[in-house]
């Protein structure tokens, strides 16, 4: 410690009066003096004493609690609030994070899909069969019909009683579709490929129901979520012409039959998507969207002439009614390259209003009916015969009224007493007794007959596809030769028991016209891609099946059924043309029975017979009203067709005279 002493601690003093007091207030108003004197007290004074038992005027003092406890509660709450905060947070942006952006990404953006327009389909000169037109797929948003949208729990049917008659569909089916099982379903569509005028009437109503809930409130758009989506529609600008051919689309798109369905996945396309950002149905255009184009489908280029076409499909239609047929068919076929130039079914559908088309008329006819040729499918028996050496045309062939073969007795169409034909002659005159006698000549034996003329039935194409690839072809039905039945094996030489196709029956004179060489029939000439580039069809296969010879000595024979006074062909004669040809009149089984009943009446052939071009074949199946004859009913539609079609092509007469193969001899 210090040895100096502590300063001592300053007492203040009492407080000395001022030279100059100055007045106070108090003084001189002694109403405001209190009990002792006019004066306060002084700094230094001893305050009054308060009487005793007397409380000062006023209200106690207000003593104040400490405010920790209560500020120890607020922040321990306000902690617990941020942890709540901060554990959402966690769980939404990193444990929940994707889930929750993939929700938003499906309630925000919407997928709808482009269609790709569908390809053309033309005839070979370009002229469109089957085009495609503007529509509109009407869709709908099903989340914009529930009751947090509208405020009402019945808007799928206010709404669906609205589109039905619009739509012409049944209100349930829309009320399902507005109101899916499976929730958060964005996009429906309602009714696919209508015109731009069903678009434009639901279009006007929605715009009335929206204007009339901006004036009254109690008023609800049931059709707010209702949409358009830009479609096509298949338009076949040409009727029932060629329908057979073309087919349909259904009401999803699809080709349904013909080339349509078969060429569907090339006419079709690939369909685009666009992906956009939405609000209130509407897309928002700041958002952006992805797109994906629709690439279009190729145009198909067929073979077939819309002209000759149209002449082929009058000339059976008029026939087929005249005659009360059940159908009928016409097939022009170029004989050198095997394209088809029609293909023509009677009765037709128009392809542009299934709802008013006999179901029996729809498909092709022509490739989808199998049925016994009769005496058209001769001229095969006389080519294997004329192939084999076994006869010429000059070969004499003793006819009978009735042979006895097997377990039957056969005849001609007409009784008659003994024939003395050539070979060519029982081809003029269409015998079923000589053809049976001139096809035994193949073997030794029958069964080996049999063999020998199985072989050429096949080379012709007869039990096989044509190649066409078409919905539906029937390929006929040839028994192997070792099956035949004893009726059979002397039956199919003329054509009976076994069955074809029309374009069956057509390629089999396109072969003997084309030198002996078959061409597989073709409908297609190529194919034009979104590129504008053209592909041709692949070539058609060819097989050599007779001679040309044998070829050339046929078509001979053929022109004696058309030309000779005793040919049974007469009626398909064209003036200044050699025509070859053949008429046919087969027992017809009737496939609601099984059992024959009525007639398949035919007439095949082609022209010029020594320059041959353009093969026809008509056939036509039970006709009821006049005659069911093949050369009477079938021989007038040969003639039309083929005198059109040789006109359009401007095919010539090549004036040379015709063969005049002698048709009988003297014994």
């Amino acid at each position: 410690m210090s040895d100096r002493e502590p300063p001592r601690r300053r007492v203040p003093g009492p407080a000395r009066p001022s030279a100059n007091p100055r007045p106070r207030a108090d003084r001189a108003d002694p109403r405001r003096a209190g009990s002792g004197g006019g004066r306060r007290p002084g700094p230094g004074a001893r305050p009054a004493r308060r009487p005793p038992g007397r409380r000062p005027a006023g209200p106690p003092p207000l003593r104040l609690g400490s405010p920790r406890p209560r500020l120890r509660l607020v922040s321990l709450a306000l902690t617990l609030v941020l942890l709540a905060f901060v554990v959402r947070l966690l769980q939404v942006q990193a444990v929940d994070a994707s889930a929750y952006a993939a929700k938003a990404d499906q309630n925000r953006y919407v997928v709808h899909t482009l269609a790709a327009e569908r390809g053309r389909i033309s005839d070979r000169n370009g002229v469109a069969l089957a085009i495609s037109e503007d529509a509109d797929d009407i869709t709908a948003d099903p989340t914009m019909f529930t009751r947090e949208q509208l405020g009402i729990d019945d808007a799928p049917e206010q709404a669906a009683a609205l589109l039905a008659p619009i739509l012409g569909q049944g209100q349930a089916d829309l009320v399902r579709k507005l109101r899916p099982k499976k929730k958060g379903v964005r996009y429906v569509k309602l009714a696919g490929r209508q015109t731009p005028q069903v678009w434009k009437q639901i279009k006007d109503l929605k715009t009335a129901l929206a204007k009339k809930a901006q004036k009254d409130k109690s008023t609800v758009n049931v059709l707010a979520g209702v949409f358009s989506d830009p479609s096509s529609q298949r338009v076949y600008p040409n009727g029932d012409l060629a329908a057979g051919i073309l087919g349909w689309v259904n009401a999803e798109g699809k080709g349904g039959g013909g080339i349509e369905q078969q060429l569907d996945k090339k006419l079709s396309g690939k369909d685009g998507k666009i992906r956009y950002a939405q609000s209130g149905g509407r897309e928002v255009p700041t958002a952006g969207s992805t797109e994906t184009p629709a690439v279009p489908g190729s145009d198909v280029e067929l073979t077939i002439d819309r002209d000759i076409q149209w002449a082929a499909q009058n000339a059976i239609s008029e026939q087929v009614k005249k005659s009360k047929a059940d159908r009928g068919y016409v097939i022009v076929q170029d004989t050198r390259t095997g394209e088809i130039l029609a293909m023509a079914n009677a009765p037709g559908f128009d392809p542009n209003d299934l709802t008013k088309a006999d179901p029996n008329a729809l498909g092709n006819a022509a490739l989808q009916d199998a049925y016994e040729p009769g005496s058209t499918a001769k001229v095969m028996s006389m080519a294997a015969v004329l192939e084999e050496n076994a006869a010429t045309p000059f070969t004499h062939v003793v006819v009978p009224n009735r042979l006895h073969r097997g377990d039957r007795l056969f005849q001609d169409d007409v009784d008659h007493a003994t024939w003395y034909l050539t070979l060519n002659g029982v081809l003029a005159k269409s015998s079923n007794i000589g053809t049976i006698l001139a096809t035994g000549q193949l073997g030794k034996t029958q069964p080996e007959a049999n063999r020998v003329l199985a072989s050429y039935l096949h080379k012709f194409g007869i039990g096989s596809y044509t190649g066409l690839g078409f919905p539906g072809e029937t390929r006929g039905i040839l028994a192997p030769a070792d099956k035949w039945s004893t009726s059979q094996q002397y039956t199919i030489p003329f054509g009976q028991g076994m069955s074809l196709n029309a374009v069956q029956a057509a390629s089999v004179y396109s072969t003997i016209a084309n030198g002996g060489v078959r061409v597989e029939p073709t409908l297609i000439r190529g194919e034009r891609g979104a590129d504008g580039r053209f592909t041709p069809a692949a070539q058609p296969k060819k097989t050599r099946v007779v001679s040309a010879k044998t070829a050339k000595t046929v078509a001979q024979m053929l022109e004696s059924v058309v030309d000779d006074q005793e040919g049974t062909g007469t009626k398909a004669r064209i003036p200044g043309y050699r025509v070859a040809g053949k008429t046919g009149t087969a027992n017809r089984v009737d496939p609601a029975t099984g059992k024959y009943r009525g007639y398949t009446s035919s007439f095949a052939g082609f022209a010029p017979a020594d320059k041959p071009r353009i093969t026809v074949y008509c056939a036509i199946q039970n006709a009821t009203s006049g005659s069911y004859f093949g050369g009477q009913i079938c021989g007038p539609v040969y003639k039309q067709v083929m005198e059109f079609a040789l006109k359009t092509l401007q095919i010539p007469p090549t004036g040379a005279p015709p063969a005049n193969l002698p048709v009988t001899y003297k014994p």
